[in-house]
């Protein structure tokens, strides 16, 4: 597998995978892993698509953490496009994975409406003008919703779910309200919630929800998901999610 300028290849120490990155770009954090992990009860056999899926590292894991049959990546930036198709093939999951590398808001092109039976998606978490804008436009996308908020996420997986079919998300506890609104008008109804903490004594910094299309109105918080269990030490929890335990 031929690396282009400043690319690497990470071993994500599960199952002999491993994912091709930018060491000067963008990069997949824990949120990422988090959310693979979150969503393996996704029912086995099912058809999933990966909204903004970046350089393909949820789809890639997921790919072996559920028995999913086949995984659609969306992905606008045609850079983080290509780099997770030759991921996919370093890992031999073509024939599980594919990428379309076109703005979510032409997924109709690929793929009909009411076929998917769930989505992911790590979402760009800053709203447009907030925060500390970053110069570089693949990771202005990347950060900010530029090119996809949560209304359109909503919009459009409301469309592309069956019936009872779930999204899986992570994003930012303060943006938790944003979430549920839009999921709720557009017939998702949010089904369970986990924040995610730094330490046990820390704030939560990030939140895992999923909603059912068409669900009933009845919401499970899990307890919070603990990173750290003392300084620089992982949780027995994130241990077992990076297999090291």
């Amino acid at each position: 597998m031929k690396l282009k300028n400043n690319e690497r290849i990470d071993d994500l120490e599960f199952d002999n995978l491993k994912i091709i990155q930018n060491i000067e770009g963008f990069r997949f954090g824990i949120d990422s892993v988090l959310l693979a992990n979150f969503a393996k009860k996704i029912k086995r056999n099912s058809i999933v698509v990966d909204i903004g899926s970046g350089t393909g590292i949820i789809s890639i894991i997921l790919s072996k953490k559920a028995n999913i049959k086949k995984i659609y990546g969306v992905e606008i930036q045609k850079e983080f496009a290509d780099m997770s198709k030759r991921s996919i093939e370093l890992n031999k999951l073509e024939d599980t994975i594919e990428i379309i590398n076109d703005d979510i808001k032409n997924i109709n092109t690929y793929i009909k409406n009411n076929t998917i039976d769930a989505i992911v998606t790590n979402p760009p978490y800053k709203k447009v003008k907030t925060g500390v804008v970053n110069e570089n436009e693949k990771l202005l996308i990347a950060r900010h919703e530029v090119k996809c908020n949560i209304k359109d996420i909503a919009e459009i997986s409301t469309k592309l779910l069956k019936d009872k079919g779930e999204i899986y998300l992570v994003h930012k506890p303060e943006r938790l309200v944003d979430i549920i609104t839009s999921f709720r008008k557009n017939k998702l109804e949010v089904k369970e919630i986990r924040f995610i903490q730094s330490t046990i004594e820390s704030k939560p910094n990030l939140v895992l929800v999923k909603a059912v299309k068409n669900g009933g109105e009845f919401l499970i918080v899990d307890k919070p998901l603990i990173i750290y269990k003392e300084k620089n030490v992982y949780s027995d929890e994130i241990l077992e999610i990076y297999n090291k335990k």
